[in-house]
């Protein structure tokens, strides 16, 4: 494997990053949920990183605007368009991978 730069990481990581956001939010038909359940993490804990990665470098952002970043939208915009309510299912697979979540 060829050996890259610092730069070079931090630069393709963000490029992946960015795929990664802008898949998900092409994929409003997924749910959260189902995010959770099958890969334990969503769209809110990547904006939590995110917000993390940013305090980390001394940058004060709130979880609105790490979420907006995230979602492309105000993520109560984005809850009123495309989330649906969850099925029995998804809460019991939700409850049974997530104990300590509420």
């Amino acid at each position: 494997m060829n050996k890259l730069t610092p730069e070079q990481q931090r630069d393709f990581e963000a490029a992946a990053f960015r795929a990664l956001r802008d898949h998900l939010r092409a994929r409003t038909d997924v749910q959260n949920i189902d995010l959770m359940n099958l890969a334990g993490f969503c769209r809110n804990c990547l904006s939590n990183w995110y917000r993390d990665a940013a305090e980390a470098d001394g940058v004060t952002l709130s979880k609105e605007d790490a979420r907006e970043i995230v979602y492309g939208m105000p993520y109560e915009e984005w809850r009123a368009k495309h989330q649906t309510e969850a099925s029995a299912g998804q809460k019991a697979a939700f409850k049974k991978s997530h104990p300590r979540h509420d």
